[in-house]
């Protein structure tokens, strides 16, 4: 019971919109199916060593330092700002007519670091996988073990539903693709992703 109601917390979480949500999409738009399903997949890399850390009370030493939490929340600020300045500046260069395979690679592997990076660098995730994954243990299952079931079935569900947002945003791929459409959605890409950054370099925790 605890497993059902630990994954119907996963799906509400996953599908509240955040910062992953809006690399993820930012990449789908950018570059197509593969660099979204790659930014999912760096995110996710990031959520498991999340999870990991709480296992195993790593991520209590970013909860316990405010200094370590302020130096990750002001990396994080500005990696997001970064971004969506890029997602700015690319708004105002001309479109690509063709992409080569190798470019493509460069490109997935981009987006990969990208959700990684974005996700590692989000005191927030720590503090949410302290607190979150805890309080669906069972009294008297083995702590660690059970902490790390709970992560692998965490970023299970937010594959799954970022998978979804990412094969609904292909189906519209023919509209979104517009020069002008796709210029549209890179600058407000950017000032999603600047307006993220500032609210994540003011707040406290």
């Amino acid at each position: 019971m605890y497993l059902l109601a630990f994954i119907g917390a996963c799906v509400l979480v996953a599908m509240a919109p955040g910062v992953s949500t809006a690399v993820i999409l930012r990449q789908t738009l950018r570059s197509g199916r593969g660099s979204g399903v790659a930014a999912t997949l760096g995110n996710e890399t990031g959520i498991l060593l999340w999870g990991l850390a709480a296992a195993f009370g790593l991520s209590a030493l970013v909860v316990a330092s405010q200094l370590a939490y302020d130096v990750m929340r002001v990396t994080g600020a500005v990696v997001l700002v970064v971004m969506g300045a890029q997602a700015l500046w690319q708004a105002r260069k001309p479109l690509p007519v063709t992409a080569v395979e190798g470019d493509a690679v460069a490109g997935r592997r981009g987006a990969y670091l990208a959700g990684l990076g974005t996700c590692l660098a989000n005191p927030k995730a720590a503090v949410f996988a302290m607190s979150f994954l805890p309080q669906f243990v069972p009294a008297g299952q083995d702590v660690p073990i059970t902490l790390v079931t709970l992560a692998v079935v965490w970023v299970a569900v937010d594959v799954l539903w970022y998978l979804v947002l990412i094969w609904a945003v292909a189906q519209a791929k023919a509209w979104l693709g517009r020069p002008s459409v796709k210029r549209r959605l890179e600058q407000i890409s950017g000032v999603v992703l600047i307006g993220l950054g500032v609210r994540m370099a003011v707040e406290s925790r």
